[in-house]
């Protein structure tokens, strides 16, 4: 019997096939670029050159990995992007929250399960559907990995280049049919499938996300300073808020969604029909107050599963502490401080006398 000859891959036919897994999965849109991100290289390291990523160390120490996918997974030659809506349903108007100092406001994204979780899922899935698909054909040791935001990888402009949206002058992707309310993944395959054609921009004259930004992080278009940045300050930075920013934060705990609210092609967004990004714990409308007096216990019980957890009680509370000393004048808001005025770490503290010294003087 003559040994059978390995049948050769229609990459066409698979490519159409992986989209249509894509939607089965639960993504809005998949596209496929190669990985030259030679244009995109060139701002990545002004941008590090000119210290704009904060101590955000990891963006500098993996170097021309972020832009080079074959560095980072040697044999790469196309990344197959993939867009999730994460905006959950039923959420309290953001503006509104936005308007009542003594509430909470949440980054929308961050309300439900970490969608880094949610996707990552997914992502694995999608990739052993083509491991298995392309079983039995010629093709040696096929590689398949898959990214959440949990390695150095530009996933902005990769999926710029597949064609699923373009860069707003805020910096985040957007589409015409979801604006920016989503969420972005990658697998890295060593596959020749055929790429697709990026979009064309259609943000025009508009300057809203500049305009609206509450620290001015959006210094130039289609450029952040991280330093300024809300979300940076809040998430990112582990010590001490800068306290020339602290009064521009407002009642943002975590996140900051201003340049997305404003935009209007997010008047197309779309919320999730996912049950994993729905509102836990009534996120989207706490007062500051309730949510400073959650001890440690209570924050890990309660957040644990959510992006909110990974920042830990003790940087939580310095938010807080924050949001209240920018907070209308209370009782509740001066008792709520004064609760800490004695806490063990020393950051919270410094958060909290300045906080206490912005209402009694």
């Amino acid at each position: 019997m003559q040994n059978e000859v390995p049948q050769s891959i229609n990459y066409t036919a698979l490519a159409a096939q992986i989209r249509a897994w894509a939607h089965e999965l639960g993504f809005q849109a998949v596209g496929i670029s190669d990985t030259d991100l030679s244009a995109a290289e060139a701002g990545l390291l002004e941008w590090l050159a000119l210290g704009m990523h904060g101590e955000m160390d990891y963006m500098a120490k993996h170097g021309t990995k972020r832009s080079r996918p074959a560095e980072l997974l040697p044999g790469t030659l196309r990344v197959i992007s993939l867009r999730m809506n994460c905006a959950p349903p039923n959420a309290r108007d953001s503006w509104q929250v936005l308007a009542e100092g003594g509430r909470a406001f949440i980054s929308r994204y961050a309300l439900g399960r970490d969608y880094h979780k949610v996707m990552r899922n997914r992502l694995a899935k999608l990739a052993e559907k083509i491991r298995i698909e392309i079983a039995g054909f010629d093709v040696p040791n096929f590689e398949g990995r898959v990214f959440t935001d949990s390695a150095p990888v530009m996933e902005k402009e990769l999926a710029r280049k597949a064609g699923i949206g373009w860069r707003g002058k805020h910096s985040l992707l957007l589409s015409r049919t979801h604006g920016s309310r989503f969420c972005l993944g990658e697998i890295y395959v060593n596959l020749p499938l055929p790429v697709d054609e990026p979009q064309q921009e259609h943000c025009g004259t508009c300057t809203r996300c500049i305009e609206i930004c509450p620290t001015q992080a959006i210094v130039a278009p289609y450029r952040v300073d991280a330093r300024r940045c809300i979300s940076y300050l809040t998430i990112e930075l582990k010590g001490s808020i800068p306290d020339e920013l602290r009064p521009l934060i407002g009642n943002r705990i975590y996140g900051c969604d201003d340049c997305q609210l404003v935009c209007p092609w997010n008047g197309f967004a779309q919320v999730s029909a996912e049950p994993d990004f729905a509102v836990r714990h009534g996120l989207d409308d706490k007062s500051l107050a309730e949510l400073f007096a959650w001890d440690e216990a209570e924050f890990d019980s309660k957040l644990a599963g959510t992006a909110i957890y990974r920042i830990g009680h003790e940087q939580w509370l310095r938010n807080i502490a924050v949001a209240l000393g920018n907070a209308p004048q209370s009782a509740a808001v001066i008792a709520a401080l004064q609760s800490r005025v004695e806490h063990p770490s020393e950051m919270v503290r410094e958060h909290v006398a300045w906080a206490l010294a912005r209402h009694i003087r």
